[in-house]
């Protein structure tokens, strides 16, 4: 050691100072290398190999699938050598060469990533066919006459003559006479048909489809949608054979009604008989009919539980009761108390308690329907034109020929309010909503006056919700639908005078009556089926027309 090193650390050792020395450098002689010596191994409690580099894991990973392949390949020829020669070259044909090993065989039968992106919708045939499917060639030549658009002259057909909207349109070309044509269509239809929209409409995948065919061959119950609010405009309906098909008759049609409770509706005519006929749409064959001897039938009407059929005469005070569960005919000559030398027209409440039958002299009676005797007779100023019950059956809105409205109730047959229909000089029609919401009012200048029940009851002089201005002749009939979407209104005095106004809007219903078939004639009577899903309406030359309303799905 040089002298100055011996100097320089004898001074260190006399002096005994232990904080001097370096302490980190044991630690670094142990795992460090020495001045000058080559590295030493750290201790083998602390010894901890590092983590190996990405190279190193891929270069384990290679070798790991080389070694794989190599042993697969060892063990398919294994198997190779015990398989004919047949076998062999079978196996080619189909799945390729022999050298290829599973991996790319896979990749082949499943075919390039983007088309399964692409086609990820599709099946595998689909895009098999697809990709298999020639290229669509061009026309070798056109025909420059095809292009020319052909014109179709309207004039020669009879048929086609309706559908010219002026004179200048004595010919058209094809494309404009196929629009015409779906044009009628769905006028006569009232609208598109739904066969048309299911038609239209695409399924999203043939997997939803043959799980929704599964859904419902699995399932049962009634898969009809239950009715949403009517809309206004274009009600769809349809032409259906005459009620009283099975039963012609040239007589004047009185009452037609449908049975509350059964897919039955009444016909009476003046030909002294009521017909009942089961209601199908198609054939609606006959059920029964009932003849009355010198009864020209001038109103015939259900029971509220449909086991009655009550009928009065043009000319006769007697009142027939046919029951028929029993099928007997029981006629009422003469209630007890009631003078009225001819009693025709009646009324028979929501509830089957009381039946109100409309006298002369501004009379209306109120009698028993279980019992058939009066209870009250009750008076207006006037002639009463017409009355109805209220849908609780507690009240009767009556109207007079002197144009005034007059509300009743039942229990205590006390007048209630009394008011003048707005405009209405002759009042010859009444009617009551089912949900107990409007009261409509028909006037002999062909006014209906539509009311709220509440301002009926509560105002001296109420103002109507709308006034129907669509009739110009007295307004004969009024009928509510039972859901209260619809009011018929139809006058007896003119020709193919019936409208469907659609409520709440107060709008009527643009395609009907159709205009160019001309078949309702002088309607008498009308009345919707229990659900709304039929229509009926009865004329002087003995029809008794029947429409189904494809809104309601119900009869």
């Amino acid at each position: 050691m040089p002298p100055e090193r011996r100097s320089r650390t004898k001074p260190e050792r006399r002096t005994g100072s232990r904080p001097n020395r370096k302490i980190p450098m044991k630690p670094d002689r142990k795992a460090g290398a020495g001045p000058g010596g080559p590295p030493r191994k750290a201790a083998y409690s602390s010894q901890r190999k590092p983590p190996a580099g990405p190279r190193a894991a891929a270069a384990a990973i290679t070798i790991a699938a080389a070694e794989e392949s190599r042993l697969r390949e060892l063990h398919r020829l294994t198997l190779e050598e015990d398989k004919p020669a047949v076998e062999r070259c079978l196996e080619e044909l189909v799945f390729g060469d022999a050298a290829d090993n599973e991996d790319a065989l896979l990749r082949r039968l499943r075919g390039p990533r983007v088309q399964v992106q692409e086609d990820s919708g599709d099946s595998e045939v689909e895009n098999e066919a697809k990709d298999n499917f020639p290229p669509q060639k061009k026309p070798v030549w056109v025909d420059e006459e095809d292009e020319d658009e052909e014109m179709v002259d309207m004039m020669n057909n009879r048929f086609r003559k309706d559908m010219m909207k002026n004179a200048s349109e004595n010919k058209l070309s094809k494309n404009e006479l196929q629009k015409r044509l779906k044009e009628e269509f769905q006028h006569a239809m009232g609208g598109v048909p739904a066969w048309v929209e299911t038609n239209k409409r695409k399924a999203s995948s043939d997997d939803e489809s043959e799980e929704d065919e599964d859904d419902l061959l699995q399932r049962t119950g009634n898969f009809i949608s239950t009715s949403t609010s009517l809309p206004k405009g274009i009600l769809k309906m349809k032409n259906c054979l005459h009620a009283n098909a099975e039963r012609p008759t040239t007589a004047r049609i009185s009452s037609v009604q449908f049975h509350p409770g059964a897919q039955v509706v009444m016909v009476a005519a003046l030909d002294n008989s009521v017909s009942l006929f089961q209601v199908d749409g198609k054939t609606n064959p006959k059920i029964q009919s009932i003849y009355l001897e010198k009864f020209p039938i001038f109103k015939a009407c259900f029971s509220a539980n449909g086991e009655e059929v009550l009928a009065t005469s043009t000319h006769s005070k007697v009142l027939y009761v046919y029951d028929m569960l029993a099928g007997k005919l029981i006629p009422v000559h003469q209630v007890r108390g009631l003078k009225e030398k001819i009693v025709r027209s009646f009324e028979v409440s929501s509830d089957g308690s009381f039946l109100l039958i409309n006298g002369v002299a501004g009379y209306f009676h109120l009698l028993s329907m279980k019992t058939k005797e009066l209870i009250s007779s009750m008076k207006v100023n006037g002639r009463i034109a017409a009355s109805t019950f209220s849908s609780d059956s507690k009240k009767v809105y009556a109207s007079s020929a002197d144009g005034e409205v007059y509300v009743w109730d039942v229990n205590s047959r006390k007048c209630l309010n009394r008011f003048v229909d707005e405009g209405s000089l002759y009042g010859l029609s009444i009617a009551a909503s089912r949900n107990g919401q409007y009261v409509a009012c028909g006037s002999n200048c062909g006014v209906v006056n539509i009311y709220s029940q509440d301002s009926c009851l509560q105002e001296t002089n109420p103002k109507p919700i709308k006034a129907i201005m669509n009739l110009v002749t007295g307004v004969s009939s009024l009928t509510f639908n039972p859901t209260t979407e619809i009011l018929a209104i139809a006058s007896e005095k003119m020709k193919e005078a019936v409208r469907l106004v659609h409520l709440p809007s107060c709008t009527v219903f643009s395609n009907f009556p159709v205009s160019k078939q001309k078949n309702l004639s002088l309607v008498h009577t009308m009345d919707f089926s229990p659900r709304s899903g039929y229509f009926a309406l009865g004329n002087e030359k003995g029809r008794a027309l029947l429409y189904r309303l494809h809104h309601y799905s119900d009869f």
